[in-house]
């Protein structure tokens, strides 16, 4: 079977050097040794002067708008996996969609000022596939009324954008540290900002509100990683330029052998360091697309349907209609990439693919 990812595991005996570290102190939690060496090192790495590693990726949106949404409306995108939208939802704000730009895939930031009102609190925008969105516009945007701005920036480990990583903007980012993501902790995520006010407030919100073990700032929530998870990280860390350099002949391979003629690629923007983290392509139709992946999955090749449905179509949602990200999310799919996919495998993707839309 040829699954569409696969985590990438270090040497079980480069994490056991990790993991006896954390067995030796018996600390398994509560930001020990391992975790503070994670996040230095994180820092370090992406040159940034905040970061709070967190036990997933989705926890972070949900602080981030518990500090930020007010209860009000947020102006958001359709085009993104559903935690984005369900974090919105969860903390009790309204999504308010903004179709996408066709070719970015990002949230047209044309249209963003078309829908805010006097409940909007936030824009919370999703850096598609590593793809970031148009930032400056959007801070711009969110200075003129007076918002905050929250990244989705799930798949952006490693891209930097105008020379700078993509974390950076916003007011606050978030990213997930998810098995299937470049860089992991088996399950974990973080969030960052530049402001030293938000930092702290995201700090003590991410450990129960705790000033010292008697004291409290305010309100918090545990959003703490362990130290099994730190461990991981860390192992994965010391394997990190290899990744890349492995998941980038794969999108090499795409980007020569696949047929573009009755295909798209992901238009990534201009002066944008990417970082190789899905392969998505876009049929003509949905008809094609099933077509495509019928005959993968007769070969055991498991492609997804990602990021699909459109968030807008969801039940629970009731979203105005939004008629690009709607097709797009019929239309496009996301072709196996990892570290370890052979040639022959990948010829024989390309291959299925070639000749059924030719």
């Amino acid at each position: 079977m040829i699954p569409v990812t696969k985590t990438f595991l270090p040497k079980i005996e480069e994490y056991n050097i990790y993991l006896k570290r954390a067995w030796d102190k018996s600390w398994l939690t509560n930001r020990g040794e391992l975790t503070l060496e994670l996040e230095e090192k994180l820092k370090k790495h992406l040159n940034l002067p905040h970061i709070i590693i967190t036990n997933n990726g989705t926890i972070p949106l949900q602080i981030a708008l518990k500090l930020f949404g007010n209860n009000g409306e947020i102006i958001t995108t359709p085009f993104s996996y559903v935690a984005t939208s369900a974090a919105i939802i969860w903390e009790n704000c309204k999504p308010i969609f903004v179709d996408i730009h066709p070719e970015y895939l990002t949230i047209d930031e044309t249209k963003i000022e078309a829908a805010i009102t006097p409940k909007t609190t936030a824009i919370l925008a999703t850096h598609v596939f590593g793809n970031p969105c148009h930032v400056t516009k959007i801070e711009s945007i969110a200075k003129k009324h007076n918002l905050k701005v929250i990244y989705d920036a799930a798949h952006c480990f490693g891209v930097n954008y105008n020379n700078q990583s993509v974390f950076n903007y916003g007011d606050v980012s978030t990213c997930s540290f998810h098995a299937t993501k470049i860089f992991h902790t088996g399950e974990g995520g973080a969030m960052f900002c530049n402001d030293k006010e938000v930092h702290h407030k995201l700090f003590y919100s991410h450990n129960f509100g705790h000033n010292g073990p008697l004291d409290f700032h305010g309100l918090g929530i545990n959003a703490k990683i362990s130290e099994l998870q730190s461990a991981m990280g860390l192992a994965v860390f010391d394997n990190i330029s290899s990744i890349f350099a492995e998941r980038k002949k794969v999108v090499d391979f795409y980007n020569e052998k696949l047929n573009f003629s009755n295909l798209k690629s992901l238009k990534i923007r201009k002066n944008t360091e990417w970082n190789y983290s899905y392969y998505p392509v876009i049929f003509n139709s949905e008809e094609i697309l099933l077509k495509v992946q019928s005959e993968l999955l007769k070969e055991e090749i498991i492609p997804r349907r990602y990021f699909y449905p459109s968030l807008n179509t969801i039940n629970y949602v009731n979203g105005e209609s939004m008629p690009i990200s709607e097709s797009i999310a019929s239309r496009i799919l996301c072709l196996p990439l990892y570290v370890g996919l052979s040639t022959p495998d990948l010829e024989k993707i390309v291959s299925i693919i070639n000749k059924v839309i030719c």
